[in-house]
């Protein structure tokens, strides 16, 4: 069962912000695309089932940034 989930970022900037965010969520097992957009402040990730977001957080925080939550 495939999820789609997007999330808030605090902290990008600039395409070199999304690309870290994007290599270090790509890592997570099942991880099918990661989309970061530094302008709207959000990455959205597709996996082959649903994510741990402490784990997707984990991600987040080693690439420098700050998950906030689900985007609203």
């Amino acid at each position: 069962m495939s999820s789609t989930i997007t999330y808030t970022v605090t902290g990008m900037s600039c395409g070199h912000c999304e690309k870290s965010i994007s290599e270090e969520v790509s890592a997570l097992p099942g991880v099918t695309d990661v989309t970061a957009d530094a302008k709207a402040g959000t990455v959205t990730i597709s996996s082959d089932a649903p994510l741990d977001e402490s784990a997707v957080r984990a991600a987040v925080d080693e690439a420098g940034y700050e998950l906030v939550g689900p985007a609203a």
